[in-house]
């Protein structure tokens, strides 16, 4: 299986998560009660009580950066079984879902649902991915829902743009993409709102983890300093 390189542009491309996210870091089944129970789960569509014109804002702002979608079979299911319904030209999250390249990371064939879709099979699919990257675009290859690829791919190190919308919810356990755990970062917040139910609006991009600080007393005033700094006055 091979990506696409036809796509020309200025720099090369981003891979970013966009995702819905409960304040306890639960991504699993934001729009519905049967929309993912694995695990048990039974407080899906915890995010519709709090989704508002912010949020809709927030998501076709998402979709503006879109080159192509990289989807687990999971949510690639999903979308096919209500996108495509969805005819109205007003909708632009409708028509940029509906007429993006997909790319499904699955071991079994998808159907004919969308003409533009490819298949990533194999246990090679990171490498794939990650020389995807390297290709010239002005757009993003976007990992929507797909909770687990999400994991996978943030344990991996490969996503350049994390985007959450996180609702002023608890759901108790669920899946998350930070789970599993993954490398250490400090995130740049280059983008944060929020909106009028409370929910937080942030995109980041990840930087290397700086060194660990901690409070300490100089001169009578508490300070930040190295971790590794023993001694205030050394």
């Amino acid at each position: 299986m091979a990506f696409r390189s036809d796509l020309e542009g200025a720099s090369n491309m981003l891979l970013s998560v966009n995702l819905f996210m409960t304040l306890d870091g639960v991504n699993q089944a934001p729009g519905g009660p049967d929309e993912d129970t694995r695990g048990g789960f039974t407080n899906g569509g915890w995010l519709m009580s709090v989704f508002d014109e912010g949020c809709g804002q927030a998501v076709s702002r998402w979709f503006e950066q879109c080159g192509a979608l990289l989807l687990g079979r999971k949510t690639y299911d999903s979308f096919a079984s209500h996108w495509p319904q969805v005819t109205d030209p007003d909708d632009p999250v409708a028509g940029l879902i509906n007429n993006s390249t997909k790319y499904v990371v699955t071991s079994s064939p998808v159907g004919e649902v969308w003409s533009d879709t490819t298949t990533v099979l194999g246990e090679d699919f990171l490498d794939e991915i990650a020389r995807f990257k390297g290709v010239t675009h002005d757009k993003e290859l976007q990992v929507h829902g797909s909770i687990q690829l999400a994991q996978i791919l943030h344990q991996a190190g490969l996503v350049d743009v994390y985007r959450f919308l996180i609702a002023p919810v608890t759901v108790g356990p669920g899946l998350g993409i930070f789970n599993e755990g993954g490398p250490s970062y400090n995130m740049h917040v280059v983008h944060g709102a929020v909106t009028s139910n409370g929910v937080f609006d942030v995109e980041m991009t990840p930087a290397d983890f700086e060194s660990r600080k901690t409070v300490s007393l100089e001169d009578g005033k508490e300070v930040v300093i190295d971790a590794e700094r023993k001694d205030p006055e050394a």
